[in-house]
């Protein structure tokens, strides 16, 4: 099993704006000692020193790439959209939409962060790699063509479906997003469209709060193309995998893709700031193992994870290794140390059979 894992440290060098977490400063809100938004770079670069500590890194073929060129997107982002941006990097920096913000030369950055995404992609179909991870920052699953929003700037995912088309018109592509914050960048993208299937695992009513809901299967001739599963706060391991095996597995499947990429996000996990969920390191583990095991069935083994949510700097790291350790088949591990107290505070019997419940409903109502 070969991996390639697309990183370079000039992402990590996006700074945000004048935020105290998700608050703008001013009035009554204060300066954070550590910085502004919760997307920074330590969840991150902690990730990829986790995996250098431990010799993982040394099991995966680890690569930078090509900044996307602006042929690439404009096949997702108008020009006008463009032009705003990189006048704005060019300059001091600014904020474009909700969330939005970006330092000089965030442009260049963020376009570096869809071309680790892009040539990830490509070189999983060119067959150099049997997957592939990108550790990409900003992240892109909340920007939609025109709009910024949610610490994403350039949609990366969805970037790098249309590079792969741009040559393989008739290729099939299945989104499968498991950020715990619903992926309605990339689902607004694909909407009307039948040869991407995009499938978000979400926390209900948790970001946006006004998208990611069961009844919005997509339009037109993308009409079913489009599945959210929205699952209650509370949701842990046992919600996870069975979502997976209930919702994710026959929909990917009935699609027949092609090609599988994952937005990756960490933020489901029990000590994330930014939500309210319970998956642990080996959710994700198990949840790679799953899906990885669907693409060597279905689509050869064409598998890309792109990196997007996850802000707990101590967890992060663990979700990360998990996930890379399952995806390269290493045997270099790297022990949980909040496994014991992670797996305490899971759901209890009761609330595990309602949620279990919930997730068959939510199946039934899309068809599975």
């Amino acid at each position: 099993m070969s991996t390639g894992f697309y990183w370079d440290e000039r992402t990590m060098w996006h700074g945000g704006g004048n935020y105290a977490f998700t608050v703008p400063l001013g009035g009554l809100v204060q300066p954070l000692a550590a910085g502004g938004l919760p997307e920074s770079p330590e969840t991150k670069r902690r990730m990829k020193n986790l995996m250098d500590v431990t010799g993982l890194t040394r099991d995966l073929h680890v690569t930078s790439a090509d900044v996307a060129t602006t042929e690439q997107l404009l096949r997702v982002h108008p020009q006008e959209y463009l032009n705003e941006f990189k006048s704005l990097s060019d300059a001091n920096g600014g904020e474009i939409g909700h969330h939005a913000p970006f330092a000089k030369g965030g442009y260049d950055i963020a376009a570096l962060a869809a071309g680790l995404t892009v040539a990830a992609v490509e070189a999983v179909l060119a067959g150099t790699y049997d997957n592939a991870y990108a550790l990409a920052r900003p992240p892109g699953h909340h920007c939609k063509a025109a709009t910024p929003m949610g610490f994403c700037l350039m949609a990366n995912i969805a970037i790098a479906v249309e590079a792969a088309k741009a040559t393989r018109p008739d290729l099939r592509v299945a989104v499968l997003d498991w950020d715990v914050h619903h992926g309605n960048g990339t689902e607004s993208i694909f909407y009307d469209r039948a040869d991407v299937l995009t499938i978000s695992l979400h926390q209900e009513g948790n970001y946006p709060l006004d998208t990611g809901y069961l009844a919005d299967r997509g339009t037109g001739v993308g009409e079913g193309a489009n599945l959210n599963l929205p699952l209650p706060a509370g949701a842990g391991h046992t919600a996870y995998l069975h979502a997976m095996d209930r919702v994710v597995t026959p929909a990917i499947d009935a699609f027949n893709p092609d090609l599988i990429i994952v937005a990756c996000g960490f933020d489901a996990a029990a000590v994330d700031p930014l939500a309210r969920m319970l998956a642990t390191a080996e959710t994700f583990r198990e949840m790679t193992l799953k899906i990885k095991a669907l693409a060597e069935r279905i689509c050869d083994g064409k598998l890309v994870l792109s990196h997007e949510g996850g802000y707990s700097e101590i967890y992060v790291p663990f979700c990360g290794h998990a996930t890379l350790e399952a995806l390269s088949g290493s045997a270099i591990t790297a022990a949980d140390p909040m496994a014991r107290a992670l797996n305490t505070r899971q759901p209890g019997p009761r609330f595990d059979a309602f949620l279990r419940a919930e997730i068959d409903h939510m199946a039934q109502q899309l068809g599975l």
